[in-house]
């Protein structure tokens, strides 16, 4: 008979974890259990991304093959020890989110069926200013996996020819995250201004290979989705497992590692041993805080050359300077054919 639940001792604190046996990955048989201890063998380098970051609970209670649900509120009768920082979304609502400041943190969240962490790119001491940009690749369908690591990398020389320095990493499905640090000094709007003039400036090296195209129909190649800088848009976290086939991780890489990495190499089972014996790609994220003003420069240039704003996400009220935000087969002001 299957046990009920397990008692895991951690960080000095004692978390319950209910039906451990639960197979959670389907084609690998990983279970529950097998989750929590991978979140403890990896904890140290995944709270690097975690510590002080409001995170929003996206929680697989049935397993990695069933649909998730986002939980941004932790729910009534969480231990008194648990940390949490209350947000504010565009929309003028708040929450009350976890902050995952120790590996008891990780057991907890996984107990209630959490597989991937999705933090925000502020600290609690300071919710208005981010202090991370975050560049993310999304490859269109067909776009085969050797064209996102090519954009990966000219994305990190951009970065570098402005100043920045960026930790890439494998997104734990079809994509490749680039994370940087920078001063808490700009609002979530500036932010994603430098992210949209790096998106346009890799469009502009790599022609129908990137793009910064926000409406799918437009998009060719790889997508660098600037809107990921928005307030309350979330990644999924480094060293998060992610609920796909193979139980895949979004695993830190060196950009020399980036040319030849495979995310089918990087899974719950393998990354551990991996941490252990090449260490943390990640470790020296915090000591890497750059400025975002050369960006912003770039952004000025963008836009005295005419290029205004790019669209929004459609939950978001109209922002000053953006065009209109209808997918462009929609206009009326279409041509007729």
């Amino acid at each position: 008979m299957a046990s009920p639940f397990v008692m895991v001792e951690v960080a000095g604190r004692e978390v319950r974890l209910s039906n451990p046996d639960k197979v959670f990955f389907p084609d690998t048989g990983a279970t529950k259990l097998d989750l929590c201890r991978y979140y403890l063998a990896v904890a140290d380098a995944a709270l690097l991304h975690l510590r002080d970051r409001p995170t929003t609970l996206k929680r697989y209670v049935d397993g990695a093959a069933e649909e998730p649900f986002f939980q941004k509120r932790v729910p009534k009768g969480a231990p008194a020890w648990l940390q949490t920082a209350t947000v504010h979304f565009p929309s003028g609502r708040s929450a009350t989110e976890l902050v995952a400041q120790d590996a008891a943190h990780l057991a907890w969240a996984v107990n209630l069926g959490v597989i991937d962490f999705n933090p925000w790119p502020v600290r609690r001491a300071d919710l208005d200013h981010p202090d991370e940009l975050r560049v993310d690749l999304d490859p269109q369908p067909g776009v085969p996996w050797s064209q996102v690591r090519e954009v990966a990398l000219v994305a990190g020389d951009v970065l570098t020819e402005h100043g920045l320095v960026g930790w890439p990493k494998t997104s734990g499905n079809r994509g490749i995250h680039v994370l940087v640090r920078i001063a808490p000094r700009w609002d979530f709007t500036q932010v994603r201004r430098a992210a949209l003039a790096l998106a346009r400036e890799v469009e502009r090296r790599m022609p129908g290979r990137a793009t910064s195209k926000w409406w799918k129909e437009e998009r060719e190649g790889v997508f660098v989705d600037y809107n990921q800088n928005a307030r309350d848009r979330t990644l999924a976290s480094a060293y998060s497992v992610r609920a796909v086939p193979g139980a895949l991780v979004s695993c830190p890489l060196r950009w020399d590692e980036v040319p030849d990495a495979e995310p089918g190499d990087l899974r719950l089972d393998t990354v551990p041993a991996r941490l252990a014996e090449r260490g943390d790609p990640a470790a020296g994220i915090d000591d890497a805080v750059g400025d975002i003003t050369p960006l912003l420069e770039l952004a000025a240039r963008d836009e005295a050359e005419g290029l205004g704003d790019a669209p929004w996400p459609p939950h978001f009220r109209k922002q000053a300077g953006e065009g209109r935000r209808v997918q462009p087969s929609r206009r009326r002001d279409q041509p007729e054919s």
